[in-house]
């Protein structure tokens, strides 16, 4: 059984004169949760917009469950969820009103998704309520539950934790998940909020200026994202000097906030106390700690920029 939902060979899409995705080469596979990362105005949401078909590709090919003709491609996404961008909805009209209308708009039969949708997406106490009067967060929700009218195979959502708090944020990453391992979903979600898709994605897709930079599995990242021990102090500059000094290590960077991470010595953290101590230095931070998601994705970033100016 082909367990290939999507796939693009070299899909370019251009805007005037300028290429907004630049020869993607790509594979979803069924029963991920697949974060899209990308800086805004990477390509992320003109992707997703050709494979929902809202826009056409310059060049290039994209298959959905191994259809690519555009006849096979309309039927295949009768298969498919999406919100891209903000989800189109009544504010005088209730959830379920607003559902309705998207109801019979796309011709789906049935009453009864509405409730399911209300139901998978924890907003049926508010059914009857106003859009009005909805949260930010109660509005993507609402706006995911009109992209899960059809029960999709696959669903695709734009940067759905944008301009959210932390609870609305919360929300929404449980329901991806829920979505995923209840249903068996397959998604695809782009964001710029790097941490938060750490903490949903199992898989990731790294674009940046249309192209493709990496992908890797959590597992794989993981990996990546070097470990180091993070020490805060009093007076970091001068930690960072004694511990080049005393430990011999070049291996060390001070970061922004005032933080100190050393890659090596991750095994033996007295040492690092003990020399820092000796060294009359107040130590108010120090653990093993990984990179963020956005320091792997602003390396990558740097080392394609680093090539790219090498070539020219």
């Amino acid at each position: 059984m082909n367990s290939t939902v999507l796939e693009a060979h070299n899909l370019t899409k251009k805007y005037k004169h300028s290429l907004v995705i630049d020869h993607i080469n790509l594979r979803i596979e069924k029963g991920k949760i697949y974060g899209f990362i990308g800086q805004n105005g990477a390509g992320k949401t003109t992707f997703l917009r050709l494979t929902a078909g809202l826009s056409f590709p310059t060049d290039g090919t994209l298959e959905l469950w191994g259809q690519r003709n555009r006849t096979g491609l309309q039927e295949q996404r009768k298969r498919m969820g999406c919100l891209i961008e903000s989800p189109a909805l009544y504010p005088n009209l209730t959830a379920v009103q607003n559902l309705e209308v998207q109801r019979l708009q796309r011709g789906i039969p049935g009453k009864s998704v509405i409730s399911d949708c209300l139901r998978m997406t924890g907003l049926t106490d508010t059914a009857k309520k106003p859009v009005r009067n909805f949260s930010l967060g109660m509005r993507q929700r609402l706006g995911i539950a009109a992209a899960l009218l059809n029960n999709p195979e696959f669903l695709i959502l734009d940067e759905p934790i944008n301009g959210l708090d932390p609870n609305g944020i919360v929300e929404i990453r449980r329901l991806l998940k829920d979505l995923n391992q209840k249903y068996g979903m397959t998604i695809l979600v782009s964001s710029h909020i790097l941490e938060e898709l750490y903490q949903t994605a199992s898989q990731f897709i790294l674009i940046h200026k249309g192209r493709i930079i990496d992908e890797l599995s959590g597992r794989e990242l993981d990996e990546q994202c070097k470990r180091h021990i993070a020490i805060k102090t009093n007076q970091p500059q001068n930690a960072l000097l004694s511990l080049e000094k005393h430990l011999h290590t070049e291996h060390l960077r001070l970061m922004p906030d005032g933080t100190i991470r050393l890659y090596e010595y991750l095994d033996d953290i007295e040492t690092v106390a003990r020399t820092l101590s000796d060294s009359g230095i107040l130590v108010t931070t120090l653990n093993v700690s990984g990179d963020t998601l956005e320091d792997y994705f602003l390396r990558k970033v740097g080392a394609v920029s680093h090539a790219q100016n090498l070539k020219s």
